[in-house]
């Protein structure tokens, strides 16, 4: 029996995933599902980053059971988003799909025993759907000047973002504890989901780390806006938590992100007027 792959984010996820049961700090939105599916997981345990808006914390359960993939959630209270060891270590199964009751699992249990049942699932042999669309531009006045994006995930930023605003539907957590993980690029703010905050504050802590690097960001409410939407994030957002680089700016709990996206753009371009 295959110890359990741990990963801090399925966008980490490659073809070496193929047939392992995977244990992963990821939200269970469709898009990490569509992930886990395309690298070809046994089976997976991501967390439920408090279920939010229209249960988008733990959708991806009903998508990879659809392709015959067993999949459960942590409870996002009992182990930190976006870290796979201690979704192992302590997390407690807050929700399972069809096949991985099947195998025995059942919320109340560790995610160590879940991962032990889990290793019994077949290996699967649906391909997932054709990659999702989940890069979006948003357009406003700062059209032709400015560049703000609308990303499903954090993952899909890409080195031209540099200097653009990057609405993600990504939760607000660092992948295992590490700064660098915050963002790959100096964009010029950044949005995230605050996964419903969940245990030790996780949900909140790219923050901290984006103010070292002077680049303004907020996370949204998961209640409001759909986690692991882009879209949302922007359409339906509330800023629940703003670093120190955002409030100098103007931003404070309560704001909508939209309003959040003008009020960089105008001090961005008011800058350089």
């Amino acid at each position: 029996m295959r110890a359990p792959l741990v990963i801090d984010s399925a966008a980490r996820l490659t073809e070496t995933a193929r047939g392992h049961v995977v244990a992963g700090g990821s939200h269970c939105g469709v898009y990490a599902a569509y992930l886990a599916a395309k690298a070809g997981v046994r089976a997976v345990i991501f967390n439920d980053a408090g279920v939010g808006r229209d249960r988008a914390g733990i959708a991806g359960l009903g998508y990879l059971g659809d392709l015959g993939i067993p999949a459960a959630t942590v409870d996002c209270r009992t182990a930190r988003i976006g870290d796979g060891p201690d979704c192992l270590a302590r997390g407690v199964i807050s929700f399972v799909n069809g096949l991985a009751a099947g195998l025995g699992c059942r919320p109340g249990q560790s995610a160590a025993e879940a991962a032990r049942l889990l290793t019994r699932a077949p290996e699967r042999t649906i391909d997932p759907p054709a990659e999702i669309e989940a890069r979006h531009r948003i357009d406003g006045p700062w059209n032709g000047q400015m560049n703000v994006w609308a990303l499903d995930s954090v993952s899909l930023v890409q080195p031209s973002d540099a200097g653009a605003i990057v609405v993600t539907g990504s939760h607000g957590g660092l992948l295992g504890g590490d700064p660098t993980s915050a963002l790959k690029v100096d964009a010029l703010a950044a949005l995230y989901s605050d996964a419903t905050g969940g245990i030790d504050g996780a949900g909140f802590s790219r923050l901290p780390a984006l103010d070292a690097r002077g680049i303004p960001a907020a996370t949204v409410d998961a209640m409001r806006a759909r986690i692991g939407d882009g879209r949302s994030t922007y359409e339906d957002g509330v800023l629940t938590c703003v670093n120190e680089a955002a409030a100098r700016l103007g931003a404070r709990t309560g704001m909508a992100a939209r309003r959040f996206v003008e009020l960089v753009v105008e001090k961005s371009l008011g800058s350089t007027s």
